[in-house]
């Protein structure tokens, strides 16, 4: 068989993929402003905005930074190196009581059990999941159908968050945000692609969030959405990363970031020095 073929295939499989369940295919808020596209990637829907009011010196300049710093965008999937796990990954606290629950498999037929065959082949491709045996505790997966007509698979991970206490790690006030970023000159609004999803789990902790589908158990190797303390230890993830420019240069509320600058200069600094830590 053709190897380039087959290598085509998964790769398209991994672009075709969607683990974060806030995409959304309607439309979005759009800027006060009007913005102008400008293409990053080698196809022409790999792109980001740029304000239309910037000056056509500061725009070339902004559009240098960017295209140095091209490598960093991703625009599917396959694009994500993910973090390296000596560096951080997700971990699971759960209680010592706790006894493991592995949840009845429920009933799924028809669409949703098409969906769910097709989501854990794209998710095996792009070594997001594996096959686990002898798991303790096994969850069933949830099918939601989106606006765009196609299926949401998201897994019941509510026996296992009871079973683990909650990781207080104080996570950014959104109104605070908002405040430290307005009277500045110039801002840049960042989103990282499926951000949880780069976060690795903890080798041992990996079995705990095993699910259930028609012939196979699995479980992630990615921190998946729902997991209780997800959100903290995503936070944690970019104090530690960003800890020399948050508050003075950047904010960070999740995975959306803004960065703040007092002039054009200074911004094309601080752009440098955030892509640089990334």
């Amino acid at each position: 068989r053709d190897v380039n073929a087959i290598n085509d295939i998964s790769r398209k499989a991994i672009e075709d993929l969607e683990l974060d369940p806030r995409i959304e295919h309607e439309d979005r808020v759009q800027p006060v402003e009007t913005t102008v596209p400008f293409q990053l990637g080698s196809n022409e829907e790999q792109v980001t905005f740029l304000s239309s009011q910037l000056s056509e010196t500061d725009a070339h300049k902004i559009k240098q930074v960017l295209v140095q710093y091209s490598d960093l965008f991703a625009w599917t999937a396959a694009d994500m190196p993910g973090i390296d796990p000596s560096f951080h990954c997700h971990r699971l606290s759960v209680c010592k009581d706790a006894k493991p629950v592995a949840q009845k498999k429920r009933k799924v037929g028809g669409e949703r059990a098409d969906a769910i065959k097709e989501e854990t082949t794209k998710l095996l491709q792009a070594g997001f999941i594996r096959e686990v045996r002898y798991s303790t505790w096994l969850a069933n997966v949830v099918m939601v159908k989106k606006s765009n007509g196609k299926w949401r698979m998201c897994t019941d991970y509510t026996d296992l968050n009871k079973a683990c206490p909650k990781d207080a790690y104080p996570l950014p006030h959104i109104d605070a945000l908002v405040d430290g970023a307005a009277g500045h000159f110039r801002l840049s609004f960042l989103d990282a692609y499926s951000g949880y999803n780069q976060i690795p789990m903890y080798p041992p902790d990996a079995a705990k969030t095993a699910f259930i589908t028609d012939s196979t158990n699995f479980c992630y190797k990615v921190m998946p959405f729902g997991l209780k303390n997800a959100g903290a230890t995503y936070q944690r993830l970019m104090d530690k990363i960003f800890r020399n420019q948050i508050g003075t240069s950047l904010e960070v509320y999740g995975d959306d970031m803004v960065i703040k600058s007092a002039s054009g200069p200074d911004h094309l600094r601080d752009l440098c020095s955030i892509f640089d830590e990334v």
